[in-house]
């Protein structure tokens, strides 16, 4: 006897392919896609296993080898229109495993990727909206920018509106503006362009704390070491934590700095040392002459916590942290000052 296994059911059949029983599968295509997923991914139906109790059966697929003796014979033709089954349900229970195995393939890095970006977006539109603001509140008060700081000055346009009503309240000291009147319309449309200035900043922060709370999830070392900004621009640069987790160091070394690596390679313009990485204090706060050892060294450190996020298991942020460190140090102590360049002899 040969337990044998369809898409519309499982069968146990004579050594001429007769079916001598039969479990057949709900005709229900989403039922049907869950049990072809089943025996994909390795695992052994229900069906399968009350039909072979107590028999003494063979199988032709190894997933199968503990419900029986493991023979190669080939596969017996059982058509499912005799069992009540069309091809319309094959198609759409194909349908849906395909629709699943979409959902199962959305990994969590994926939605770091998408938040970065909508971030970067975001920092975008509030250049442009800043820029804007200040060239049309300038019409009214344009040395209020001299006079508050930048953080301040969307703040007090939303909160108050035209120049009178901002010099009212106190919060400015200026008496002598060379601006000139608006009209009470105008004022509530800069104060609407203010006011969304200042909700695209807060939504901007939200998205960057939920990266910050995602990253340490998902990428606990690389968030220690780089932070979660850097880190997230890191994946997506690349589409995902496991494309990055297969770079070199030196390639690591300079994402984002593709146009310059391109210019070097094209017009033979300085190559650059550094990527994004640039913006980890680090390597922006080093002295020039040191940034090019250090930002190797950082990369190098970064691929070990990427690696060890991707495969491992183990918080080594704090060892690799510790470690680059002292090879800054290094760094500095060897390289204390720039290198002498060698004049050309006239």
């Amino acid at each position: 006897m040969r337990l044998v296994t369809t898409w519309f059911g499982t069968f146990i059949t004579d050594d001429e392919g007769r079916v001598r029983e039969k479990r057949l599968f709900p005709a229900d295509a989403g039922e049907i896609s869950r049990r072809l997923e089943a025996v994909d991914s390795g695992g052994i139906l229900a069906e399968e296993e009350k039909l072979a109790s107590g028999k003494n059966v063979s199988v032709r697929e190894r997933r199968l080898a503990e419900l029986g003796d493991f023979v190669d014979f080939p596969q017996p033709e059982i058509n499912p229109a005799d069992h009540g089954f069309g091809h319309e349900l094959l198609s759409m229970a194909m349908l849906h495993l395909g629709k699943g195995r979409v959902r199962a393939r959305t990994t969590p890095d994926e939605h770091i990727i998408q938040a970065i970006r909508a971030t970067d977006d975001l920092a975008r539109i509030n250049n442009l909206m800043s820029e804007r603001l200040h060239e049309w509140y300038a019409l009214n008060f344009p040395e209020l920018a001299k006079l508050v700081p930048e953080a301040q000055y969307a703040e007090l346009i939303a909160e108050f509106g035209d120049r009178d009503a901002l010099l009212q309240s106190g919060k400015v000291d200026f008496s002598d503006s060379i601006g000139g009147e608006v009209s009470e319309g105008d004022a509530k449309a800069i104060q609407s362009l203010a006011a969304a200035l200042l909700a695209a900043s807060e939504k901007k922060k939200e998205i960057e704390q939920y990266i910050e709370l995602r990253m340490k999830e998902i990428a606990p070392n690389t968030t220690h070491l780089v932070g979660a900004l850097i880190g997230a621009r890191l994946i997506s640069l690349t589409g995902g934590i496991d494309r990055l987790s297969k770079l070199p160091a030196s390639t690591v070394q300079l994402l984002g700095a593709e146009k310059a690596l391109f210019k070097h390679i094209k017009e033979n313009a300085k190559p650059p040392k550094h990527g994004v990485i640039f913006q980890h204090p680090l390597i922006h706060r080093a002295p020039p002459w040191q940034r090019g050892k250090i930002a190797r060294a950082f990369a190098a450190k970064i691929v070990m916590a990427v690696r060890m996020d991707r495969y491992g298991t183990a918080f080594i942020g704090p060892k690799l942290e510790a470690d680059l460190n002292k090879r800054i140090e290094d760094i500095k102590r060897r390289n204390p000052n720039p290198k002498a360049r060698h004049q050309k002899r006239r």
